[in-house]
């Protein structure tokens, strides 16, 4: 019995000391899993936050994405605004253009028949001329309204004091080479664009006797004959205002009244009133523009029957056609009438030696082919014939037979790149000043060379 009691008792602390060690085990198990969940629970927190500092990041970097995108894009528009079509203006930003551009032109002539320098007649002569322009142009479109500013420079007179006409043959010739405004204006846009109201220093012949292919010495006709009509008495670049009314899309009403003189005194003595009525048309899917106008000079003009009357006016109407016939061939047509009674002593475009005289009537007609059909699209060739008739009243005073000069001129323009081009330029002129220089009654034929760059 003894025995078994110590039996029992050997059992009893046998299965405690192993329960113990169990407990000791489990007891160390749980410490090391509290462990494992406190570094679990920490590694998840670091994992929170990396992605947190991920998805800012990502944010951080679309933002940046988007706002590069943004600039390539801002960019791009301004390099595509650079690489503009030739002619046209750069938009430096909104609303403000600049354009810039040279033209050089050298003629020569089989027959001077006008020699300031005593210059045997009938001689072979070369000259040459530049001009060069520069245009900024702003636009207020809160105000529905523009202003624009023209500085325009240039040296050489070309032919144009070598040969006595009454129409001559370079009107881009500039002999002032001092850098100069030939324009500031200010535009107001009125009842819903329907009507334009301009004002300041203007060029009449950008709003009167234009016409769609005769009417830029840059690039179309070069003879003053086909550039505006002679017959009109258009003043110097000079103060003035100009209102066109648009009551449909196809019709433009325009009238402008200018200073008369080159002055900026008294501007209001002398004025050149002119009004004109413009149907723009589309015959077959054909665009067309037909202008007709009158005017009225006040400035001192002297009568040719009595040289005492020195204040009288001047006046006339006419026209200016362009009609597309084709999609390549454009037709114009202009014709002006003024009166013969008398001439103005201060011309804007005097004669070469300045003797007074005074046109009745005057017409041009011409062509304009596009180069397509020989595979130059961009090329343009064009030919023009014309008149200048002298008055009879001027005929009278001097006993000139005084017969109609005649013009005729055709320009090839080669389209050399986006910014060149160059146009081979003939005239030939019959009856040079209606057969009236001294004893030089010759024909002149005239040859050039023009060169534009639009920069």
């Amino acid at each position: 019995m003894a025995v078994l009691k110590k039996a029992a008792l050997f059992l009893v602390v046998f299965s405690f000391l192993c329960s113990t060690e169990v407990f000791a085990d489990d007891v160390s198990i749980r410490g090391e899993i509290n462990q494992l969940k406190e570094r679990i629970a920490a590694l998840e927190k670091k994992a929170s936050d990396q992605d947190k500092y991920i998805a800012t990041q990502n944010s951080t970097v679309q933002t940046q994405q988007q706002t590069i995108s943004e600039y390539e894009t801002k960019l791009s528009q301004f390099e595509e605004k650079l690489k503009r079509v030739p002619g046209e203006p750069i938009q430096l930003m909104e609303g403000l253009e600049l354009g810039a551009g040279a033209t050089m032109i050298v003629q020569g002539t089989n027959n001077v028949n006008y020699t300031p320098e005593g210059e045997t007649k009938k001689k072979n002569r070369t000259d040459g001329a530049f001009s060069a322009d520069i245009t900024l142009a702003k636009e207020f479109k809160e105000f529905n309204s523009r202003a624009f500013l023209h500085l325009e420079s240039g040296q050489g007179q070309g032919l144009e004091d070598n040969l006595m006409l009454y129409s001559n043959v370079n009107r881009d010739a500039d002999d002032e080479d001092d850098m100069r405004i030939t324009e500031l204006w200010y535009e107001q846009g009125l009842f819903e664009d329907r009507v334009a109201l301009t004002f300041g220093k203007l060029d009449p012949t950008a709003y009167f006797d234009q016409n769609d292919v005769a009417n830029d010495e840059t690039t179309q006709f070069l003879g003053r004959i086909f550039r505006n009509i002679p017959t009109l008495e258009f003043p110097d670049n000079n103060a003035g205002i100009r209102v066109a009314y648009m009551p449909k899309e196809w019709l433009e009403l325009g009238y402008g009244m200018f200073n008369a003189k080159s002055s900026w005194e008294k501007i209001g003595d002398s004025l050149f009133n002119i009004g004109q009525v413009h149907f723009k048309t589309n015959f077959l899917n054909l665009p067309g523009n037909y202008r007709f106008y009158g005017w009225n000079n006040n400035a001192n003009h002297t009568k040719w029957s009595d040289t005492e009357k020195g204040k009288e006016s001047a006046y006339g109407f006419g026209l200016s056609f362009d009609q597309k016939l084709t999609n390549v061939v454009t037709a114009f047509c202009r014709y002006g009438w003024q009166n013969p009674e008398v001439y103005n002593p201060d011309p804007v475009v005097p004669v070469a030696d300045e003797s007074p005289y005074s046109l009745e009537q005057s017409w041009s007609v011409g062509l304009q082919v596009e180069g397509k059909p020989w595979g130059r699209e961009k090329d343009v060739l064009a030919f023009a014939i014309g008149q200048a008739l002298p008055s009879g009243d001027y005929k009278k005073y001097y006993g000139y037979t005084a017969k109609p000069e005649g013009h005729l001129e055709a320009y090839y323009r080669i389209f050399v790149n986006k910014y060149l081009s160059l146009s081979p330029d003939f005239q030939y002129i019959w009856n040079p000043f209606g057969n009236d220089v001294g004893d030089d009654p010759n024909s002149i034929f005239v040859g050039g060379m023009r060169a534009q760059v639009d920069f």
